[in-house]
């Protein structure tokens, strides 16, 4: 796969991502949840730290919130900027394109993510009991690098208490799966998954007989 290929993959991607996120955000008010079928909902959430909700400050008490919610952000261009140099990089060098697939929609899913923690403080204001409004008159809801990722999609499969006879977690409430998330979450978890997978196929070296024998093939006379 080429450079140009995985761009516009990665540019695809994020306009799905960001165009979903922009229409809950100007749509929902935080907390709002749409019944779409039993199994798929649309729940608007905001994310102000990492996976699963966890913050830094969690871990210590040096630092506060805000303190750890720019340390996050930061910490995630710095990733993303790894990442983008990674792409290049095995796209020069004609890797296998499972690799480069895997690693564009990491790339695409989190710049998504990064967006709404670098600027949507700024672009938009606060959610709760209301709807936001786009780059509003008196300014968004926080500043620079302190905004809040936007989550949307729900899947609450099953729901219920497990069967008694189930060691340790028999007879006990159990729902599948409560986490909320958007596409960029999506596109970050399916390349991590592709890379965990097809491990073999994506970090395939060809050797330098195989070339040899493809370009004898592509070129028989």
């Amino acid at each position: 796969m080429s450079l140009k290929k995985a761009s516009i993959l990665i540019i695809t991607i994020l306009l799905i991502d960001q165009i979903s996120k922009i229409y809950i955000k100007t749509h929902f008010h935080l907390g709002e949840d749409i019944k779409v079928f039993s199994w798929f909902h649309i729940a608007f959430i905001e994310n102000n730290g990492m996976a699963w909700g966890t913050k830094l400050s969690d871990f210590t008490t040096l630092i506060s919130d805000r303190t750890a919610k720019l340390i996050l952000t930061l910490f995630r261009i710095i990733a993303v900027t790894g990442i983008a140099f990674w792409l290049v990089d095995v796209t020069k060098k004609k890797k296998s394109k499972i690799l480069i697939f895997a690693i564009s929609i990491i790339f695409a899913g989190a710049l998504g993510n990064i967006i709404d923690s670098v600027f949507y403080g700024i672009l938009f204001s606060d959610s709760v009991m209301q709807v936001a409004t786009f780059l509003p008159e008196g300014g968004g809801y926080d500043s620079i690098f302190h905004g809040n990722v936007v989550d949307m999609l729900h899947f609450p499969i099953w729901n219920g208490i497990l069967p008694e006879q189930l060691p340790l977690i028999g007879g006990k409430h159990f729902s599948f799966f409560d986490p909320v998330f958007n596409v960029a979450d999506m596109a970050i978890s399916s390349g991590i998954g592709i890379l965990i997978m097809f491990n073999k196929k994506a970090f395939h070296e060809t050797s330098k007989t195989d070339r040899s024998d493809s370009e004898s093939h592509s070129n028989p006379n």
